[in-house]
């Protein structure tokens, strides 16, 4: 009787340096590539009822679902799509089919994922289907890590850093076939459903969205040879990575890698060929540099387990965090009244996106400035996020919030210097805010500082087109200069560029994913 895998995918929708597949691919001769549309990832939030998936993943993970199912026809196989829970129909195919040797799967980091993990393994064991499974997510692997076991993890990045750096190596990427093992007869494909089939309506584009691209192999690997080799662009990374508007201050491979699209290793052997082939700098190291922080998060979830989503975090610090509903609509509707944070919040509602600096910023006003418990914006994040990581994403705002892997105490991010530092002529702020799009340069960032004849000049009305800021903090005044008496225009204030040192950004850097797990004033 012909043996028969099924590969169960979820986070791993690509063809390129697959192992499950290519171990499929030799030990099976028929191969069942399948992908489950679980309802429970259309549910709440655990805490605040978020819906889980926003549309804007949704859109980017049918788009993904897709490409891969053309990726697979083309050599000469099809992908299987199935509503239902993976357990549910991973046992119907075992029932259908009769003949099933193996289910194969990557294994992920993370509660909810494992408890599938664990139903799968039932479901396999009832039927004396043996289990196979892969680590397949992060660059390094969990096994080639210095620290054994995951508890001796350091809880310092830069501890990590060092020690995968000089003691391990990342693996060669796998070799795939070009053809791919039949699916065995009498299967039906199933159709990739749309967002309303899952109870959510498509999303509208924005055109000032940053991130204009769709999910999938296809674009991911395009993605990387554009950034790569077609405009030399990853040799600025470093200089260019904390801009704030379009497609190329940054390498943007975050959503595709949150759905296993593109691979860590590719993207680490193409810059390897790129350093050999063209430059190395330290633009290039840096996306190595954050790559590193991806798996660094993923490998705290594993230590940690269910830590990372404690109120208390992974210190098991109390903090009063405070749950008023009034202060979290004004920032996750883009209402403070600090235009730097507003442009950011917009920005994210209206197009799934955010770029590093605001990530970084937006996380330290709610949990800083406003004191909110900080779930409130990891759930809000989770929802709206194109590139939404669960490791990354609670990892980085237990980071922010001063309870997980962050050496220094009480960091917190100075708004209005932030603003000026990075959006000196406060074009970001006009492109998204546009109640204050009459306001000239870097005197947008701080509108009530603004006499009364220069906002009826900018046709702004405090508290009428824009509110008040709803908190302000003593630090903000360092950067805001006073204004000539009765003077209607823009103030002498401001820089022209970032002043920080290279050393204030070391430590963090996650363009992908939160992108920032940077520190800075």
């Amino acid at each position: 009787m012909a043996t028969t895998v099924i590969y169960l995918l979820r986070n791993d929708l690509r063809f390129h340096d697959n192992e499950v597949l290519h171990w499929a691919q030799r030990n099976a001769e028929h191969i069942v590539p399948l992908y489950c549309f679980d309802p429970r990832h259309y549910l709440g939030t655990h805490c605040y009822n978020f819906p889980k998936t926003g549309p804007f993943r949704l859109r980017f993970l049918l788009e993904s679902v897709k490409d891969l199912r053309e990726t697979l026809q083309k050599k000469g196989r099809n992908l299987l799509v199935r509503k239902g829970k993976p357990e549910d129909v991973v046992g119907d195919l075992i029932k259908q089919l009769g003949s099933v040797s193996a289910v194969a799967f990557h294994e992920e980091a993370t509660k909810e994922e494992q408890d599938v993990e664990k139903a799968l393994k039932q479901v396999c064991s009832q039927f004396k289907v043996k289990v196979h499974t892969c680590w397949g997510s992060t660059l390094y692997h969990r096994e080639d890590l210095p620290f054994n076991p995951i508890a001796r993890l350091p809880d310092v990045y830069t501890q990590f850093r060092k020690a995968v750096e000089t003691r391990s190596r990342v693996r060669p990427t796998i070799t795939m076939p070009e053809r791919l093992k039949p699916l065995p007869l009498g299967l039906e494909a199933g159709s990739i459903p749309s967002p309303e089939d899952l109870g959510q309506t498509d999303c509208l584009s924005d055109p000032r969205t940053a991130f204009p691209c769709s999910g999938g192999e296809t674009q991911a690997l395009a993605r990387l040879k554009y950034y790569f080799w077609d405009t030399n662009l990853v040799a600025s990374y470093k200089e260019s990575r904390n801009g704030l508007i379009g497609m190329d201050y940054s390498t943007k491979f975050a959503p595709w890698l949150a759905l296993g699209c593109i691979s860590p290793r590719y993207i680490y052997e193409q810059i390897k060929k790129y350093e050999n082939e063209r430059t190395a700098n330290q633009s290039t190291y840096w996306v190595i540099f954050e790559l590193l922080w991806r798996d660094y998060f993923r490998f705290v979830a594993v230590k940690y387990g269910n830590r990372i989503f404690y109120l208390k975090g992974l210190q098991q610090k109390s903090v009063p965090w405070k749950k008023d509903s009034k202060l979290f609509d004004a920032w996750k509707e883009g209402r403070t009244g600090v235009p730097f944070v507003d442009a950011n919040m917009r920005e994210l509602a209206l197009t799934g996106f955010m770029s590093n600096r605001g990530r970084q910023n937006v996380a330290s006003f709610l949990t800083k400035d406003l004191g909110l418990d900080w779930r409130m914006g990891a759930e809000w994040f989770e929802y709206l996020l194109v590139d939404f990581d669960v490791c990354s994403n609670y990892g980085n705002w237990l980071y922010s919030a001063g309870i997980g892997n962050d050496p220094r105490e009480n960091r917190k991010f100075n708004m209005i210097k932030q603003g000026l530092d990075y959006d000196n002529s406060g074009d970001y702020v006009r492109l998204w805010v546009l109640e204050l799009r009459g306001i000239k340069e870097g005197d947008v960032h701080t509108p009530w500082t603004l006499s009364s004849a220069a906002l009826a000049h900018a046709e702004v009305s405090l508290d009428g087109t824009y509110p008040s800021p709803i908190v302000t903090a003593p630090e903000w005044s360092r950067h805001v200069r006073n204004k000539p008496s009765g003077g209607g225009g823009p103030s002498q204030r401001g820089r022209k560029g970032p002043s920080h040192s290279p050393r204030q950004h070391r430590d963090r850097g996650i363009d992908f994913y939160f992108s920032g797990n940077k520190k800075v004033d």
